[in-house]
């Protein structure tokens, strides 16, 4: 069994915003294997296979900072190890559209996977990680909180669907493979 989750924040407010792109794409994973999603307190999960594998589709509805505390109640309801843990999320230092996976390590800053980090107690768990890009002039806290651009969107849209594919490939196969055909630059431009 996989636990998948997309890191967000919650409320209309926030849903287009490029912080919520592990939303979109948890969304989109839901959407091609007729998995439902569920509203609980806090968060929204679904249940399902992928290519005969178990897998629990997770959005954390707290916020950000506070993602841990969901993944680790989760990860302990359904008994899974954190390294059968995928974890979605913006990032500043990729240019939009660029998926990277990782194996394991630090937050890079990146206060929902700190969080997971915290909560879980370890670092060994897979991340995939979506360019979201950055801009010099907008202070960050506010940039990750902004809506994609008009010219940004067919690319977001495109990378949602990647990263779709990548947690198809994590699972049916495994995260080397998925690291050999998505970390490579020509795929993601």
């Amino acid at each position: 069994m996989w636990v998948i989750a997309g890191l967000g924040n919650p409320g209309s407010k926030y849903a287009n915003t490029r912080h919520n792109i592990g939303f979109k794409v948890i969304d989109q994973i839901s959407k091609e294997t007729n998995i439902p999603l569920e509203k609980k307190s806090t968060y929204i999960i679904g249940k399902g296979p992928i290519d005969g594998e178990e897998i629990i589709l997770l959005k954390p509805f707290l916020f950000m900072n506070k993602s841990g505390i969901v993944v680790n109640k989760i990860l302990g309801k359904f008994d899974v190890e954190p390294n059968k843990l995928i974890v979605i999320h913006d990032d500043l230092d990729l240019a939009v559209g660029v998926i990277k996976i990782k194996k394991n390590g630090s937050s890079g800053g990146h206060k929902g996977v700190e969080s997971i980090i915290q909560e879980i107690g370890t670092k060994n768990f897979i991340r995939i990680k979506i360019g979201i890009g950055r801009d010099p002039d907008i202070p960050v806290e506010k940039y990750v909180l902004s809506d994609f651009r008009p010219d940004e969107k067919d690319i977001i849209n495109e990378t949602i669907i990647k990263g779709v594919q990548a947690v198809f490939c994590i699972v049916k196969d495994n995260v080397d493979k998925a690291m050999n055909i998505f970390n490579r630059p020509k795929l993601n431009q």
